[in-house]
């Protein structure tokens, strides 16, 4: 039978997709695994693949056009098979939330709510009698959170309440009702101005951005650090390199330091989740790199284990391959705490946005020469580095920062334990 080739989902956070180049074109071969297209994502251009065989039978999607997750872009076809009509778009939205809720149910890991799911007790009744059809997860989380399903309406199929309902009702509940914002003054644009359309990937670096900073409760820890050790053992370890070895940036330490720390002090490794919050057993860190339309964050995955030859290494590859595009899915997903250093740019400090749904992001400066207080009393030459540290206070207390900038400082000031 035919299949329906739909705009994947290439990311954790990805809702549409720009097809930017079709690989293939209708009568061509294909096996499973061959590349059809170049779909720019919110975080990357990657290639999406085939998972059947057969003759691309037609291409309903042309060049440059923007898709919602699960829409049918193309058709795969066997030998003697007509070429079929693209499906409408109600049987696509079916399609798309029942996978939706399919994915949703098993990523509650409760067998019994899977079981629950096949029979009629998905259905509840309110005061008026009328039957009310909800997902065993959005009874739970909406039992938790105390919200009446009755003054809901469902998004899943038929009208079904599913979590993200949930989570939405509940947000709009507990959050007080904006004012209403004035008018935007209209700006006259003059012929030397000019309009630039949101790519993707700068789309949805916006709309996470204002979701952090208007849904998270932002505080901020800032603290001074003797980079003076850190510099001097670098200066050391790349004179001893060879040619051909591989030589250490500044990053490098940071990155192994935000990581062993994060280990010591697990309460920051964390993330909040409706009624609970979650600690991390490994730290993943997700690295801030500047790509020529915004800003993605490649992920180091058990950094913690991970030795600073590794770490060097590993964030060495993932920026190359972050600016040619060529990152996979998975090599964005799964970080626990992130880190952007723009020291290499100048600056001396600055306070980031947390990367959702992590409860910590490390905002680090550059290194300044600055005259410092040394032990005897005296004004001497030092070199000074700044780094702030945003927290989401529903995870982290001030002490708790506290206690890990603290950690942070004393493994950048003793470099010589990250070789260990």
């Amino acid at each position: 039978m035919p299949d329906f080739v739909q705009m994947p989902q290439l990311s954790d956070t990805m809702t549409e997709g720009t097809l930017i180049r079709w690989l293939v074109k209708v009568g061509d071969k294909v096996d499973v695994g061959d590349p059809l297209a170049e779909v720019e994502t919110d975080k990357a251009t990657m290639e999406m693949v085939a998972f059947d065989e057969g003759t691309i039978g037609a291409i309903y999607m042309d060049e440059g056009t923007k898709s919602p997750v699960g829409e049918t872009l193309a058709v795969i076809i066997e030998e003697g098979e007509d070429v079929p009509d693209k499906p409408a778009a109600s049987d696509q939205a079916s399609s798309s939330d029942d996978d939706s809720e399919s994915k949703e149910i098993n990523d509650a890991e409760e067998p019994e709510l899977i079981e629950t799911e096949t029979n009629e007790s998905s259905s509840t009744d309110n005061s008026d009698g009328k039957r009310i059809k909800a997902s065993p997860l959005a009874k739970k989380i909406a039992k938790s959170k105390g919200v009446d399903l009755s003054k809901i309406k469902g998004s899943g199929p038929g009208g079904r309440i599913v979590k993200k309902d949930i989570e939405t009702a509940g947000s709009i509940s507990t959050q007080p009702a904006p004012s209403t914002p004035a008018s935007k003054p209209k700006q006259t644009l003059t012929e030397h101005d000019q309009r630039i359309s949101l790519s993707g990937m700068r789309s949805i670096i916006a709309q996470r951005l204002l979701e952090s900073k208007t849904q998270i409760p932002h505080f901020y820890l800032n603290v001074e650090i003797n980079a003076q050790p850190l510099m001097d053992l670098r200066k050391q370890a790349n004179s001893a390199a060879g040619e051909h070895d591989n030589k250490f940036t500044v990053n490098d330490f940071i990155l192994k330091a935000v990581a062993n720390a994060a280990a010591s002090v697990p309460q920051v490794n964390a993330s909040f989740d409706v009624d609970s919050i979650v600690q991390f057993g490994s730290v993943n860190l997700s690295v801030a790199i500047a790509v020529d339309d915004g800003l993605v964050t490649p992920v180091i995955s058990g950094a913690n284990k991970k030795s600073l030859l590794e770490i060097s290494l590993a964030v060495k590859d993932l920026a190359e391959r972050a600016r040619s595009k060529k990152l996979s899915p998975d090599e964005f997903s799964g970080g626990t705490i992130t880190v952007s250093n723009l020291g290499a740019y100048g600056v001396d400090n600055f306070d980031a946005i947390i990367n959702p749904p992590q409860a910590a992001i490390l905002s680090i400066g550059s290194i300044k020469n600055t005259p410092v207080v040394s032990d005897e009393g005296n004004i001497v030459p030092g070199l000074i580095m700044k780094v702030g540290m945003s927290c989401d206070h529903r995870v982290i207390d001030g002490a708790v920062g506290a206690e890990y900038l603290a950690e942070l400082k004393k493994r950048i000031e003793n470099p010589a334990s990250m070789l260990i």
